[in-house]
């Protein structure tokens, strides 16, 4: 199991990074035009701070221009890249493709198991799901998760789970199967917080004043 920081901001790399148990990064087009930088450039900074996986989405219009992206992130690192690639029929194609050249991929935004199965056959390393956004859109990301988790456990394709909005749906979503988890700092430090854990502190504390 792995949790990534989702962000394209650089600071937030830092202090996620210096957590000392968060994998790396994944990145996509709305975070990085939030910093209003260049994708490319984006990514070679988030390379310098991590030595752990970084997740780049390719955004061009044409099969071509995607391909061209592709390789051209993954030349940065190409042991630590990762490119994300939209889920639908011709970008599997592609991610084939990419695959059999040695460019690590990551089909993105899946919405069915089937998708799952073909990122899978494609060679894709991992299938990332938009929990909460596809709760919003079907009514239970959670059930998506669980059916794709529970296809693709046979495979080396890891069940990436996007858009965790509360701890809780992090944490179902791990339960639910996925092997791996991408959220924004924020939420990171508040997975390791909570009330009766602090009262803990406090009692133990209490006991040793008392002694």
């Amino acid at each position: 199991m792995a949790v990534f920081l989702d962000s394209a901001d650089v600071e937030d790399v830092r202090q996620a990074m210096a957590l000392g148990f968060v994998a790396g990064v994944t990145t996509n087009p709305t975070l990085i035009a939030q910093v209003g930088r260049e994708g490319l450039d984006v990514l070679r900074d988030i390379l310098s701070i991590t030595t752990g996986p970084v997740f780049y989405q390719v955004t061009a219009e044409t099969v071509e221009g995607r391909t061209a992206q592709a390789r051209q992130a993954a030349a940065m690192a190409p042991d630590r890249v990762f490119v994300k690639i939209p889920a639908t029929t011709e970008n599997l194609t592609m991610a084939a493709r990419l695959v059999s050249e040695g460019i690590q991929c990551a089909i993105t935004a899946v919405s069915h198991p089937s998708q799952a199965y073909l990122a899978a056959m494609a060679g894709a390393a991992y299938a990332i799901l938009y929990v909460n956004r596809l709760t919003r859109q079907l009514g239970d990301g959670i059930a998506v998760l669980r059916d794709c988790a529970a296809l693709l456990r046979s495979t080396p394709t890891r069940v990436l789970a996007a858009s965790l909005k509360s701890v809780d749906e992090v944490a179902a979503a791990l339960l639910g199967g996925a092997q791996d988890v991408t959220i924004p700092l924020g939420l990171i430090l508040k997975m390791g917080e909570h009330e009766l854990s602090h009262q803990a502190i406090a009692d133990f504390a209490a006991a040793l004043a008392e002694r």
